[in-house]
């Protein structure tokens, strides 16, 4: 808990965002991370800090199309959020199949899809681009991954 009166460090105020919708193709995972990064130049990334943002984004839409929909094609939903501090919040959201152990999928090198040699580091890469992120998941219901990061600021 934190004590009262300070501020929480990923919540500011949003001073633009944007949404985007597609069907779980694998050649959307390119548009996704490419408009994800052009709204964010707004803030007038570096180019590392672009770099991070796109391999993160490209993390979390591949895991959708490769797991949350298997064998059908289902919709992604990205929300942008371009904040107050420098700070950006990218929701990737599907209404696929759930993860059943969001703790272990976490863990590097865990897998569902040894079979399709999957490496199991999708969180784990997520996880070193971004200052934080957030899984939430229901079985069958879907997953929202939500990936923070603050830009040094010019």
């Amino acid at each position: 808990m934190k004590p009262k009166g300070t501020k929480n460090s990923f919540t500011e105020r949003v001073i633009n965002e944007m949404t985007l919708k597609m069907p779980s193709l694998s050649v959307n995972e390119g548009m996704a991370r490419a408009a994800v990064a052009a709204f964010c130049s707004q803030l007038d990334p570096n180019a590392t800090e672009i770099a991070d943002i796109k391999c993160a984004v490209s993390e979390a839409v591949t895991n959708s199309i490769v797991h949350a929909y298997k064998d059908t094609i289902g919709i992604i939903y990205i929300t942008v959020k371009l904040c107050s501090g420098n700070l950006v919040r990218i929701e990737i959201r599907d209404r696929g199949c759930g993860i059943e152990d969001v703790e272990r999928a976490r863990e590097p090198l865990f897998t569902t899809d040894a079979a399709s040699e999957r490496s199991g580091m999708g969180f784990t890469v997520m996880e070193s681009f971004c200052d934080k992120v957030r899984v939430y998941s229901r079985c069958g219901k879907g997953t929202t991954v939500t990936l923070f990061k603050r830009l040094a600021g010019r």
